[in-house]
């Protein structure tokens, strides 16, 4: 566990039982999330990073099941704490928004309500509040997250905000207890590119103002350019690079890594080929004896098909950029025509 991380992950596997055979969906990660920082996690539809999230708090769905590893946070191991205990950290200490706030909001119930109902069921050990005073407070925070005249909100239903007044109604739910982590699974992808930018301003205050460490799920390289402090690139089911944000965006080590960034658009130019990533991530059920990238690695060589290549660093001595290759990709990069 890195000293200064408030929530490490260590070798987390969690498998999906079906019919089809056993689809490894996490299979075997390990991450640091540090205090005060935010971690993106990046990869394809399909590459564990929900599940990943969805097993820190152990809400991931049947036939899901983790069968391996730990998740450490403030000295015990979420993975094996009985139910109740882990109810007293869910919600309260580590929150979670999640990607379509619709389907995550009771359309029954007003919006004072749901924010609300968070501190009446997780009180504080030195703090039980009224619902009076419970609405009170979500007022406050819903206006943190920046719903205008937010008290005389509280009685609205979640159908009378828009797309974005929505999620930010998920954040002020989640932040409502002054988690230590917050979870965010994808919380911009519905939103267009203006209320976007507003959501991931809001996240960099809530870092600052609520000092709360944010593990950010998305598929969008930009979005983690703009807010993350570390990056984990995720491929089947595996950590396949981590590293500093700037580290990975002007190194990147992994030829999944090298393809994603190659095809992200940058605005203003004119000269840039867009080059999308061929052929599609591999069926969890029958993973390869090798590396899983290997179908669609321009690096690759005869041992990749073999030998599962381990998490390393990239260079002797390196302490904080890991890749999953057996390739040195940065000295192949030009040979093999890709490149940032």
């Amino acid at each position: 566990m890195v000293q200064d991380s408030v929530l490490s992950v260590r070798d987390l596997k969690t498998h999906f039982f079906t019919r089809s055979g056993v689809a490894r969906a996490v299979d075997g990660v390990s991450l640091d999330l540090r205090a005060g920082e935010t971690l993106g996690v990046v990869g394809e539809s399909g590459s564990g990073k929900t599940v990943t999230s969805l097993s820190i708090l152990r809400l991931v769905p049947p036939p899901g099941k983790i069968v391996g590893g730990e998740i450490l946070f403030d000295g015990r191991n979420l993975a094996a704490l009985p139910e109740g205990e882990l109810r007293g950290i869910r919600g309260r200490r580590i929150s979670m928004v999640f990607q379509d706030p619709m389907s995550s909001l009771n359309p029954f119930l007003t919006v004072g309500e749901q924010v609300a109902e968070t501190l009446l069921v997780h009180p504080s050990s030195s703090e039980r509040l009224s619902r009076r005073d419970a609405l009170r407070r979500a007022a406050e925070v819903l206006g943190k997250v920046g719903i205008p005249d937010a008290a005389s909100r509280l009685d609205d239903y979640p159908h009378r905000f828009s797309g974005g007044m929505r999620q930010r109604v998920m954040i002020a739910m989640a932040l409502i207890s002054n988690p230590q982590v917050l979870i965010a699974d994808e919380p911009t992808t519905a939103l267009d590119v203006t209320i976007q930018a507003q959501v991931l301003d809001l996240f960099e205050r809530i870092k600052s103002e609520f000092q709360t460490s944010i593990l950010l799920i998305t598929h969008n390289l930009g979005i983690v350019a703009g807010i993350a402090d570390q990056v984990v690139v995720m491929y089947a089911g595996k950590v396949v690079e981590s590293a500093p944000t700037q580290e990975l965006f002007a190194n990147p080590r992994h030829p999944y890594t090298l393809a994603l960034l190659k095809a992200v658009p940058r605005p203003g130019d004119p000269n840039q080929t867009v080059a999308p990533i061929p052929g599609a991530p591999p069926d969890l059920t029958r993973l390869p004896q090798g590396c899983s990238f290997y179908d669609r690695c321009p690096f690759r060589e005869d041992r990749c098909r073999e030998e599962p290549p381990p998490l390393a660093p990239v260079a002797p001595g390196v302490s904080d950029h890991f890749a999953r290759c057996w390739v040195d990709v940065y000295r192949s990069r030009d040979r093999k025509g890709v490149g940032t």
